[in-house]
């Protein structure tokens, strides 16, 4: 059983607090490309080093910033590894699912699935007000930002991912020996670690429903077919799709998408929708095809694991 797999006598809190900091001074070590940049930007143009998030994010042509700021997820995945290795002393796969073997096949269902509900998405509100989009695309720019993204991206979810679905869902599961803790704690640091998104500012903190219940969802499609595969396919298709299709002066990112958003952002019922429409949907596919039971059970029953 997944959470199961990292309930060991030796991995106290503590030791999870512990390599949550090591995990977060990698991720520090690898925006050091990324600031020495912005620095030496500044030196060169004799400009001040801007304060603000959003004007750092636009010093650079988007694919550069896209690849300096993805960089650190890279050094945090390292940083996960080492921790899971040689702090907890467990192995990479037991952090990852509860099979034999990562199983490629549902990460590659999962990254599909939710590619077509989000082209499917995006058609749909491009029909509905095709005046809020224009065509943004360039050929160059693009397949630099699909080569950048299709390698730099899921590493970044995948990063996400061992985190929060795998590392710390395992870590409150010590703590609380129960399913239902790890759940809701996962998910509310997950979704509140958006907080500073620039979508939060523009459209109030009604999105950050969207955030916290993303992160519900994915932790729950990592209980239920206990591993994190799904949630690896689903987070990497999210991020992937949205860079490549469309873009906005107000998102995080700014990309060399197919489209631009030009319309204001609001917090409408579109924000919700996924949560309250969308998820459940994805959740009635996946239990189908993968024959889930015990939803109780599973999503808030005690763990009994004898130690010895």
């Amino acid at each position: 059983m997944f959470l199961e797999q990292g309930i060991k006598t030796q991995n106290k809190f503590g030791l999870y607090l512990v390599g949550s900091v090591l995990i977060i001074i990698a991720s520090f070590i690898g925006q050091i490309p990324f600031s020495a940049a912005v620095l030496y930007s500044s030196f060169i143009n004799k400009k001040e080093v801007p304060t603000d998030d959003a004007a750092v994010m636009k010093i650079f042509e988007p694919n550069l910033t896209l690849f300096l700021v993805m960089i650190s997820f890279a050094f945090a995945l390292v940083g996960v590894y080492f921790v899971v290795k040689y702090i907890h002393h467990q192995t990479f796969l037991s952090v990852t699912t509860s099979r034999k073997k990562v199983d490629w096949k549902r990460i590659l269902f999962s990254f599909g699935l939710w590619s077509f509900f989000s082209v499917l998405s995006f058609v749909a509100v491009y029909f509905k007000s095709p005046e809020s989009f224009v065509w943004n695309f360039k050929l160059v720019p693009f397949l630099i930002l699909f080569v950048v993204g299709s390698v730099l991206i899921p590493i970044q979810t995948t990063t996400e991912e061992y985190v929060f679905r795998g590392y710390l869902m395992q870590g409150f599961a010590n703590l609380a020996r129960n399913r239902w803790f790890p759940l809701l704690m996962t998910s509310i640091i997950f979704g509140s670690l958006h907080i500073f998104n620039p979508e939060v500012e523009k459209m109030g903190y009604i999105v950050m429903v969207y955030y916290i219940g993303t992160g519900l969802f994915l932790g729950v499609i990592t209980l239920m077919d206990e591993g994190m595969e799904l949630a690896l396919g689903f987070h990497a298709a999210n991020n992937l799709v949205g860079a490549l299709l469309v873009t906005s002066d107000w998102s995080v990112f700014q990309t060399h998408s197919i489209f631009k958003d030009m319309s204001e952002p609001s917090a409408g019922f579109d924000v919700i929708l996924p949560v309250v429409v969308v998820y459940p949907i994805l959740l009635f596919i996946f239990s189908k095809k993968y024959n889930w039971t015990n939803w109780k059970e599973r999503l808030t029953g005690e763990i009994n694991v004898l130690e010895s």
